[in-house]
């Protein structure tokens, strides 16, 4: 298929340069570049985020929501004891 189009004088430039540097002609190099842009998938949006929950209304036994940084001392002080040394 013919058509034409317009470019302004230094993307022109850009396209001559860069078709010669591949020893191609400028239609065969724009051909080219708009098929493999084309070909490149779009980017889709990612998945709404969901909140995993569980059951229950309320947390273990034992455990203070509003201290989290002890839920990570106890994961650690089972992990690694008691830091006594």
């Amino acid at each position: 298929m013919r058509t034409t189009i317009s470019l302004d004088a230094r993307l022109a430039e850009q396209v001559r340069r860069a078709a010669a540097a591949r020893g191609m002609s400028v239609s065969a190099f724009i051909a080219k570049t708009l098929d493999e842009a084309l070909k490149r998938r779009e980017p889709t949006e990612p998945p709404p985020f969901r909140p995993v929950t569980v059951r229950g209304v309320r947390a273990r036994p034992g455990v203070d929501l509003d201290r989290p940084r002890a839920l990570d001392a106890q994961d650690d002080e089972a992990l690694f004891g008691h830091g006594d040394r």
